[in-house]
């Protein structure tokens, strides 16, 4: 664990800002994928639902840090058509005064199809994500406290990783959907020197195979790895400890979209307050289940006072004693 300061702290949010188009599919893919023809996929798959919510792993954690209490900073970029997002995100809690606005293009868009057993095919739009936003701490009169570098442009995660490294800024670097993009040189370089290196279970092997570094090695250069398993908790691995955090319990499974956005925020604020691993990592759990509870990534509501209530009686103890 690494001590910030207070509550209150300068957190920097890094990520994409996004529309998302949530729509899901009364079936199982597996059902209608056959193996031996993966090479000629060519597949429609009819809809019961369609709604389009705000999102992007930026907006979501920011949204989430909001409820538990926190005034985070979004840095990034959106489009023409931001601003009744941007008004959400300030009626929120959030600061937007660092957001990019390019007025020649629409924010990032995310098309995603979920299935009845939660799995979900998606197409991602970048729009104004693919800029290259300037990044200079040294003039910031508040230096950040924490940074996380969520999923964006790769190019602008790599130079915001060396940003936090040259000014001495702890980061979160979670690369989540952008794994697949990074290069194994731009992986190396943005999890250096990283406290915190944060994925899946199948992002974290994906991140191993290019790397080629197996965990042990990975943590050479970030001081813990953190993998989420979505139903069956995560995984904390710090200084030769590993901590299994169980899941928290959801009231109902409606949509898992954002869950991992959530469990980010809660992992955050653990941080912040210099809560011991078993604690940081089960207060994060639950903050993903508030969003597994609601359709869409940022219709959830809840205050700081139900969130203590709830993690005691998940938990069987006190979030702050």
């Amino acid at each position: 664990m690494f001590p910030i300061t207070s509550s209150r702290s300068k957190i920097i949010v890094t990520g994409s800002l996004a529309f998302d188009s949530i729509m899901d599919f009364p079936g199982r893919f597996a059902d209608h994928i056959l193996p031996d023809k993966i090479h000629l996929l060519n597949l429609s798959f009819t809809v019961g639902t369609l709604k389009k919510q705000f999102g992007g792993t930026a907006g979501n954690i920011a949204y989430n840090l909001a409820l538990l209490g926190e005034k985070p900073v979004i840095i990034g970029a959106a489009g023409h058509d931001f601003t009744d997002y941007r008004a959400h995100l300030k009626k929120a809690g959030v600061e937007t005064s660092k957001i990019c606005i390019y007025r020649n293009t629409p924010t990032a868009s995310f098309f995603v199809v979920t299935d009845l057993a939660d799995n979900q095919i998606g197409g991602f739009y970048p729009g104004p994500m693919e800029k290259d936003l300037p990044v200079d701490f040294s003039a910031w009169k508040q230096k950040p406290e924490l940074l996380i570098i969520a999923a964006n442009n790769p190019s602008l995660m790599v130079r915001l990783a060396a940003a936090s490294r040259r000014e001495k800024i702890p980061f979160i670097f979670d690369p989540a959907q952008q794994v697949i993009r990074l290069s194994k040189t731009e992986l190396l370089s943005g999890l250096r020197g990283a406290k915190i290196l944060i994925g899946n279970d199948y992002e974290m092997e994906l991140i191993q195979s290019k790397t080629g570094l197996a965990k042990r090695e990975l943590l050479r250069f970030v001081s813990a790895l953190i993998t989420t398993k979505g139903e069956k908790g995560s995984l904390i691995e710090v200084s030769g400890k590993s901590y299994e955090i169980p899941p928290a319990k959801p009231r109902a499974v409606v949509d898992p979209t954002g869950a991992g956005d959530a469990y980010r925020a809660g992992l955050i604020l653990g941080l912040i307050n210099g809560w011991p691993w078993e604690k940081t990592g089960r207060a994060a759990s639950l903050s993903a289940v508030y969003a597994v509870e609601k359709y869409g990534t940022q219709k959830h509501r809840y205050t700081y006072k139900d969130f203590r209530r709830r993690f005691r009686q998940n938990f069987g103890c006190q979030l702050e004693e």
